[in-house]
């Protein structure tokens, strides 16, 4: 299986959290990294060649920093101009069918935070609903979500034994089949 990793993190040298999971995955050849800020700086996405990574791996992985319960900037700009009509959903619409979109994410908030009852009020399944959407949209099994919280108060230690299990998520062979 061909994976591809977007990372989508606007200063991915300063992230603890993203810069490690990034170095993880840089250990295993057979992941594709793909780094959003820093291929486009300016803001301007070749829709042509970020259609021709998708097409050519069969599990994406959207890496972020969760940013007003959503993705960064780049990340919607990114979705907006890459899974267009006729290509990745709509008449003709094709070309993503049958891969795999997982999230990869990181947040400020502690995981008792993201409940009902905590601070946020919902689950993160529930504030990702949206990607899942998209994910049905264009034909995609949507995997479970891999998640970290609590980012400040992460141990050296602890965040060594995350990047691990990010990796295992990654690679792992079918996380969409129950």
């Amino acid at each position: 299986m061909k994976t591809l990793v977007i990372i989508t993190h606007p200063t991915i040298e300063q992230s603890r959290i993203n810069r490690t999971w990034m170095e993880e995955l840089k250990k295993h050849e057979d992941i594709t990294i793909h780094t959003l800020y820093q291929a486009y700086p300016d803001g301007k996405i070749n829709v042509s060649h970020e259609q021709s990574l998708l097409e050519a791996h069969d599990r994406i992985i959207l890496q972020f920093p969760f940013y007003w319960y959503s993705t960064p900037a780049l990340l919607k700009q990114w979705q907006d101009e890459v899974l267009s009509y006729g290509w990745a959903y709509g008449e003709g619409g094709d070309k993503l069918h049958g891969k795999e979109l997982g999230l990869a994410i990181s947040t400020f908030g502690p995981t008792d935070s993201y409940q009902p009852s905590g601070y946020n009020h919902f689950t993160m399944e529930t504030l990702t609903t949206p990607l899942q959407q998209t994910s049905n949209l264009i034909g995609a099994r949507f995997m479970p979500l891999f998640v970290l919280n609590g980012v400040m108060h992460v141990t050296d230690e602890e965040l060594t034994e995350n990047a691990k299990a990010y990796v295992n998520y990654v690679l792992q062979p079918s996380l969409t089949e129950a």
